[in-house]
């Protein structure tokens, strides 16, 4: 035996009952609510609304476990894992003290830099004291306004 689903309360319809108008309606109260356009998951008798709101579960679908996320370490482009474990472990008045370094060599290094620009440049002759033109001038362009 074949039966049918009702288009608005979702109840079954056994064969030689209910009506067909397009959709099927198992009596003409649910006829009527859906001709009058209203909402079956608002109408607290109809099986989308028990559906969604979760009523008349029996058995008890146990929870999804969700998998916790493993945290892994890896090396980036600059450090590997270990030189990365290494810099962790240091005590921050050895890394202070690796900083004050670095910036004495970088400091020296710039002035070696310095020293040896000033050296190399001699003092430039200077040009004679002509009148600067600029190359659109030399052109002749727009001079004759």
């Amino acid at each position: 035996m074949k039966t049918e689903i009702d288009s608005f309360s979702g109840f079954r319809i056994y064969p030689s009952k209910g009506r067909l108008f397009i959709f099927r309606f198992a009596n003409s109260k649910n006829e009527s609510l859906f001709l009058q356009r209203k909402n079956p998951r608002k109408i607290a008798w109809t099986q989308v609304y028990r559906r969604m709101h979760k009523k008349g579960i029996t058995e008890e679908v146990a929870k999804k476990r969700s998998r916790r996320t493993v945290k892994h370490q890896r090396g980036i482009v600059g450090a590997d894992l270990a030189a990365i474990a290494a810099r962790r472990n240091q005590t921050a008045a050895v890394r202070a003290q690796q900083r004050t370094s670095a910036i004495q060599k970088a400091k020296a290094e710039k002035k070696a830099k310095e020293e040896k620009k000033d050296k190399a440049k001699p003092a430039r002759a200077h040009v004679s004291a002509a009148p600067r033109v600029s190359k659109q001038q030399m052109k002749g362009g727009k001079g004759g306004r």
